[in-house]
């Protein structure tokens, strides 16, 4: 009996890691898509006036995604006068936007 909890518990744990290791993929795939480097730096490549090396150390994932569907309340909000000001991608589907945060939570 403690062999198949064990055995559940070890393929819920690789399937969670891989799901999350996919939506990590797509979220750097959907920030490519959408040419977040035009406005934004990851690791050097981009924009260097946009870094996001350590965002996800300064900003919660509500923020994050607040910032990505609503970037111009949050813009106040953060009183980021930053030109031209970021818009708010409410063409991004649901999943895409869960996967651009999950993306952005690595960012530590």
């Amino acid at each position: 009996m403690i062999r198949i909890v064990s055995v559940a518990m070890t393929f819920v744990f690789l399937t969670s890691s891989a799901f999350a290791q996919s939506a990590v993929e797509k979220g750097k795939a959907v920030y490519t898509a959408q040419k977040c480097s035009i406005c934004h730096a990851i690791g050097g490549a981009g924009n260097k006036k946009g870094e996001l090396d350590h965002v996800a150390g300064k900003l919660s994932e509500s923020d994050l995604r607040s910032w990505i569907t609503n970037a111009p309340d949050m813009a106040a909000k953060a009183k980021a006068e930053r030109k031209p000001p970021m818009k708010a991608y409410s063409t991004l589907t649901k999943d895409e936007v869960d996967a651009l945060v999950a993306y952005m939570q690595t960012l530590k």
